[in-house]
């Protein structure tokens, strides 16, 4: 595990609610938000989570191995080797495209700029790439295992879980220096991350199968 000694020191992340396990998803491997609500890619497929009450309002069946992004229309789902772009309201896979490593180790998902932000897990990269083909059209190196990514207000966060050790880092999207780190309690990883565009992150939270909302930190 690379040294952390020459990054900014990290604060406490602050806990400010948590939802599940739920019935028959025993892990979190992803999540992402629409505005109204939280989706949690699980092993019973994408949960829609009411974010104030923590209460299941839908399931959609589908392969649902990592990450989850949403363009403002249609949700992409990582699963196996490939990102499936679904209609939310029928379920519907209406096209995949290949996910970029190829192997099963993407891990994170976002939609920002146009283009789907790719988490890879064990190369410790952040992929963008083209939501039509899968192109890869830029990549950013972490020192971390990355597991989680968003965009919010321009910043570029992305959720490690290394040993365990878990996180939520803003970085450069020019270089992936690291400029901001929050610790995530002992024994409390990060298996997916996800704004909801204002004041909170959501974090799926792996073998726990919980999410949990940590309070976003205000820049002056």
């Amino acid at each position: 595990m690379a040294s952390n000694a020459h990054l900014p020191a990290a604060r406490m992340a602050e806990v400010v609610r948590e939802f599940g396990p739920y019935p028959g998803a025993p892990a979190v491997h992803g999540v992402s938000h629409d505005g109204d609500r939280v989706w949690a890619a699980t092993a019973a497929g994408l949960l829609a989570i009411d974010p104030t009450s923590g209460e299941v309002q839908r399931t959609l069946p589908c392969a649902a191995d990592a990450g989850t992004a949403f363009d403002g229309r249609h949700l992409y789902q990582i699963g196996d080797s490939q990102i499936q772009k679904i209609d939310p309201q029928s379920g519907r896979v209406v096209g995949t495209i290949p996910a970029p490593s190829g192997q099963g180790s993407d891990s994170g998902l976002t939609w920002a700029e146009g283009s789907l932000w790719v988490g890879q897990y064990r190369d410790r990269k952040i992929v963008q790439i083209d939501p039509e083909t899968g192109a890869v059209r830029r990549t950013i190196e972490s020192n971390r295992f990355v597991t989680g990514v968003t965009w919010v207000d321009g910043e570029l966060w992305h959720g490690t879980w290394e040993g365990d050790e878990s996180e939520l880092r803003r970085v450069d999207p020019a270089n992936g220096a690291v400029i901001e780190r929050l610790a995530m309690p002992a024994n409390v990883g990060v298996s997916g991350l996800e704004s909801d565009g204002a004041g909170l992150f959501y974090c799926g939270g792996g073998n726990s199968g919980k999410v949990r909302a940590v309070r976003r930190p205000k820049h002056a």
